[in-house]
């Protein structure tokens, strides 16, 4: 198993990177649902999968068009991550069609937009992140409600880990529960 840079350091990069605080969220929220993925799948090293979760986005607001390049930051390619992080960030921006050859890459496509949905249902229910899977499913089909969530991206990575619709809201729920302090 490769050696990572702590957390810390993943953490100082997202706070360097990352001015917007809404992404910084949308990213500890990834970071948290692969976690929690990873040990239900028994993954070698579930710091990779929190860390691929949490610097998943470090360029969207500096090149947005381009996004994701994660190459462009040295601090990344300098540390040496594994390929499989590599693999995974780009592969879940569909439009480049990569492969997601691995579960990471396919958990991270599953919960990144879904993340998404979780964070602009919450902002509307007055008991926030604390809710049941039919409030998310709802929103889910209507597609005109947080409109620039990619509803086919969560059904692909769904699909590419063999999970339904209601498990993967039922298990990401308790996960994201825990962000419900922060919602601005």
């Amino acid at each position: 198993m490769m050696i990572l840079p702590d957390r810390a350091y993943a953490e100082k990069l997202l706070k360097t990177y990352v001015e917007d605080d809404y992404q910084k969220l949308h990213s500890r929220m990834v970071a948290r649902g692969l976690e929690e993925y990873a040990k239900k799948y028994d993954a070698e090293n579930t710091e990779l999968w929190f860390q691929t979760g949490l610097l998943h986005d470090l360029d969207f607001n500096k090149w947005p068009e381009n996004h994701p390049d994660i190459e462009k930051f040295k601090e990344l390619t300098e540390e040496k991550y594994p390929q499989e992080f590599y693999d995974a960030i780009k592969s879940h921006n569909l439009e480049y069609n990569l492969p997601r050859n691995t579960l990471l890459a396919k958990a991270l496509l599953a919960v990144d937009e879904l993340a998404g949905l979780f964070y602009a249902v919450a902002k509307m229910r007055p008991d926030g992140f604390d809710m049941k899977s039919k409030s998310i499913k709802k929103k889910y089909k209507d597609k005109s409600f947080a409109a620039k969530i990619n509803r086919d991206d969560i059904n692909t990575g769904m699909e590419d880990m063999g999970i339904t619709l209601d498990e993967h809201i039922n298990f990401l729920i308790p996960v994201f529960k825990e962000f419900q302090g922060e919602l601005n």
